[in-house]
């Protein structure tokens, strides 16, 4: 495997753990009690991970856009 994607594999490894917070919220950016921006740390790992996904082949942001066949 490449530096890059080595890299890449590990930095969603990283979001995927920070997702699951095995520590039940010992290991927080930024606390998800503040009003408007406590989730917006889960939301960069979610879209951190998904790009990682995305750069491997698996694109699960398909399953967000329109149909495409026309029903």
């Amino acid at each position: 495997m490449g530096m890059k994607k080595a890299g890449i594999f590990l930095l969603g490894l990283l979001a995927l753990i920070y997702l699951l917070n095995p520590t039940a919220g010992i290991f927080e950016i930024i606390p998800d009690n503040l009003p408007l921006v406590g989730n917006l740390d889960e939301a960069a790992a979610a879209a951190l991970l998904l790009m990682c996904l995305r750069y491997f082949g698996l694109d699960l942001t398909e399953f967000f856009s329109p149909d495409k066949s026309g029903r």
